[in-house]
């Protein structure tokens, strides 16, 4: 990254007494100036294929409500995907939903290490460092992992308004959200549903299932949350879907 580019990840409402610790994997749509556009055009550096839509709008609402931290990446998905094993050949795909990324395709060792170094790893040992102080303090950690999903992928379209996934580990949080959605009976609720979690995934399962965290990852439908509008009422809903299950 150059001098110019912006910091690999942003933590906001840093000082959040809350127990709960908010990320966004997928949250930013930069790409470091030294790898021009990625071979994309403007409107697909503004699609899914290159962020989470939504989510940090959403994020930084949730965050004020709850009075919890938000650790959020700043670059796009299509740089690094930062909720995938960077050795993973998808941590940095050459297509994403049938498009070609031009200038990920027949990267070399040295430039994905590259981009390991300077934004995937920068990232983790910041949220590494963030569970540390606070279990270091005797502070409640709960992980929550927020994301956005298309509302059609591969020509299908999807049912779900929200999804909780969760795998191993503490999942008692994730289920307990669960049962608080389906019971507003106004909202299609997927249960590991558009994704289900699994090995595919890296930041639940290295930050919190390794610990013993309690944990939810939260799956938005884009549509619902590309306005500040939509944003605010998600986040309303989800702060009180987030209180009622942390304490049931």
């Amino acid at each position: 990254m150059g001098p110019d580019d912006p910091a690999p990840f942003t933590l906001f409402n840093a000082g959040g007494a809350a127990p709960f610790l908010l990320i966004g994997d997928h949250a930013g749509s930069a790409i470091p100036s030294a790898l021009g556009d990625l071979g994309l055009g403007p409107a697909d550096r503004t699609r899914h294929i290159a962020l989470d839509i939504g989510v940090l709008g959403m994020g930084r609402k949730l965050a004020l409500l709850l009075d919890a931290p938000f650790l959020h990446q700043t670059y796009s998905r299509l740089v690094i995907d930062c909720n995938r094993d960077p050795d993973r050949p998808d941590a940095m795909p050459a297509v994403s939903d049938g498009t070609t990324i031009a200038d990920n395709e027949g990267l070399d060792a040295l430039a994905r290490q590259a981009r390991i170094e300077e934004i995937h790893r920068p990232y983790h040992a910041a949220l590494e460092a963030i569970i540390d102080a606070r279990l270091a303090a005797g502070r409640q950690t709960i992980l929550l992992s927020l994301h956005s999903f298309t509302p059609i992928m591969n020509g299908m379209t999807r049912p779900w308004d929200i999804g909780i996934l969760y795998w191993h580990g503490r999942i008692d949080m994730a289920v307990a959200m669960l049962h608080a959605l389906a019971q507003r009976g106004d909202i299609t609720v997927g249960d590991n549903a558009p994704y289900a979690m699994d090995d595919t995934d890296y930041t639940i399962p290295r930050h919190a299932i390794s610990r013993a965290l309690r944990y939810a990852e939260i799956e938005v439908r884009q549509d619902m949350i590309s306005t500040q509008a939509g944003q605010s009422s998600w986040a309303q809903r989800l702060a009180d879907t987030i209180l009622a299950a942390a304490s049931a």
